[in-house]
């Protein structure tokens, strides 16, 4: 991305994303003033504040398109969910331009604001050029957003020599500040995957926040209700370093479990959940159009009710498809209670059983048929929960989670052996939900010793969930141990930032120090490198950070 002098990336975003006001905006424009244009809709609403409280955004990029985002909310935090908003339409005005200045205006229009969706509003712009640099902001009732920034995918077909992406997930907001966020802002990359737990639904307390600053009393409670998903999403986006990721970037976003509630599976709540029998799937509704309408979703993702279209695919010229994943609207219920077993083929049936799938069949069918049809150098998953098998248990015996891929082991081999058939020389699979890095080999079959290895994964760590964390744990030392493809550990915080060319996909861990107090620097931890033709993950130790120990077993090394 090229910025003049006298704009770097840093500047945008500390230009806008730390500031709430339209002069601020007007600073950015350089011209002293808001200009009369940016302000021309007629509307004769007058709100309470500020109306761009939570930043913008954009996502989901095509190469001639992407779908832009704010909600108008001057009061983000009020209990009944409205934003401070009144109850009626606003117009709102959005523009894209080739520079940060808005110079050059491509494309522009008009959408409306509704209370029906908490006044926000998800504009596609269609017309933009592949594999572009573009800025854009919107203006209502008066002021002018901040700038964000975006870039469309390349051409379909096109022949690439390199694309570069981060993904990041689960990031709690009671556990600490979202400096990982701050430092992906300044990251140069195509495009960010959110992997799920964007927000949590779990109410923020004095004795809970790890951030030890004030929030409002009326955060404490369990989130239930459309309203209170309303309220939580206006504590976490108006966060400025998540503003900021935002506003530098792209986000092409998935939920995990905590954007509804804990460990969800389709028609069926958490055992201890609040939202029992008949208060479940209105909750799930509830859920859902809060997450729609605080992310760059396409209309194609407009809930019906409890259900939202998530899985999707976007391609990157003839080097990377993506496959996003949705995990849990169509999964069977976890088996054996949800939590951690002693398991086997004799012990624990269920996880074996052919007629369970967490993906759902019909989206199964969706993604083997994606695979048959790709020319694509790179098959990447964006996928929510680990899917490498996580033996609990450094003994002959194995322990493994209910709730990931290790209770759906007919699905999992299912999808590695559909991948097999199809052909997928690269197949990489990106994941959130753990709150540690692992990079690990996909096996064929986790129970036999001498299973081939076909495919890569690479967990990322949370943003702040688990609070500082630290480089390994007991916990990790255990796992190492017992999965011998797990190939690294590290229990920091942060995000993972990846380069894809035709030869290879190099992955940095990048980790931040602590979040329970502001201005921790960013640091690549470790570079993994999973090369074009050989499935399997391996350590980069040309390219390590001096003075670098790695928590790994023994393993292949990459020279170059």
């Amino acid at each position: 991305m090229l910025l003049p002098e006298s704009l770097s990336r840093r500047s945008l975003i500390s230009g806008t994303a730390s500031t709430g006001f339209a002069a601020s905006a007007a600073m950015l424009l350089g011209t002293g003033s808001i200009p009369a244009d940016a302000v021309s809709v007629k509307n004769t609403t007058v709100l309470s504040g500020y109306p761009f409280t939570m930043g913008v955004a954009s996502g989901d990029p095509l190469p001639n398109s992407v779908v832009l985002w704010t909600r108008l909310a001057p009061e983000p935090l009020a209990a009944d969910g409205r934003g401070g908003m009144p109850q009626e339409p606003v117009k709102v005005r959005w523009q894209v331009a080739e520079d940060p200045l808005f110079r050059k205006v491509v494309k522009s229009g008009t959408v409306t604001a509704t209370p029906n969706f908490g006044h926000s509003v998800h504009p596609e712009v269609w017309g933009l050029r592949p594999g572009r640099d573009y800025w854009y902001r919107f203006m209502a009732a008066g002021e002018v957003s901040q700038t964000g920034h975006t870039r469309t995918a390349p051409a379909y077909g096109s022949s690439l020599s390199t694309m570069s992406f981060a993904f990041a997930s689960c990031a709690l907001y009671s556990h600490g500040f979202y400096t990982a966020y701050q430092h992906l802002a300044d990251e140069d990359v195509d495009v960010v995957f959110h992997l799920g737990d964007y927000l949590y639904e779990s109410g923020v307390t004095p004795e809970n926040n790890w951030r030890r600053t004030t929030v409002d009393p009326s955060l404490s409670g369990e989130t239930l209700d459309l309203a209170r998903y309303r309220q939580q999403y206006g504590l976490y986006k108006s966060d400025p370093d998540l503003m900021a990721a935002h506003q530098s970037h792209a986000f092409v976003v998935a939920p995990d479990d905590h954007e509804v509630e804990n460990n969800w599976a389709d028609e069926i709540p958490e055992e201890r959940s609040q939202s029992q029998g008949e208060l479940w799937m209105p909750r799930r509704t509830a859920a859902f159009q809060a997450y729609y309408e605080h992310l760059p979703f396409r209309a194609s993702a407009l809930p019906d009710g409890p259900d939202m279209q998530i899985y999707r695919n976007l391609r990157y010229g003839d080097l990377v498809d993506f496959n996003v994943l949705d995990t849990r609207q169509y999964r069977d219920d976890q088996a054996y209670g949800d939590g951690s077993d002693p398991a086997s083929r004799e012990l624990t049936p269920d996880i074996y059983e052919p007629s369970r799938s967490m993906m759902g069949f019909e989206q199964e069918r969706w993604l083997q048929r994606n695979w048959r049809q790709s020319s694509a150098r790179w098959q990447v998953l964006a996928n929510q929960a680990p899917m490498a098998e996580t033996d609990l248990d450094d003994t002959e015996a194995k322990t493994l989670y209910m709730d990931p891929w290790d209770g759906y082991i007919a699905n999992r081999n299912r999808l590695l052996e559909g991948a097999r058939t199809s052909g997928i020389e690269n197949l990489v699979v990106i994941t959130g939900d753990r709150h540690h890095n692992y990079a690990s080999n996909l096996l064929a079959d986790y129970d036999d010793p001498e299973s081939a290895v076909v495919g890569s994964e690479f967990v990322g760590t949370s943003i702040s969930s688990g609070g500082d964390g630290a480089d390994m744990t007991t916990g990790g030392e255990t796992l190492l141990r017992a999965n011998d493809h797990l190939k690294f550990f590290n229990s920091q915080r942060g995000y993972v930032r990846v380069k894809v060319t035709p030869d290879e996909l190099s992955t940095d861990f990048r980790v931040v120090p602590y979040v329970e107090r502001r201005g921790a620097p960013i640091s690549t931890r470790a570079t993994y490198v999973v090369e074009n033709g050989r499935p399997g993950v391996q350590l980069d130790t040309q390219n390590a950070p001096v003075g670098t120990k790695y928590a790994a077993v023994d393993m292949p090394t990459l020279n170059r």
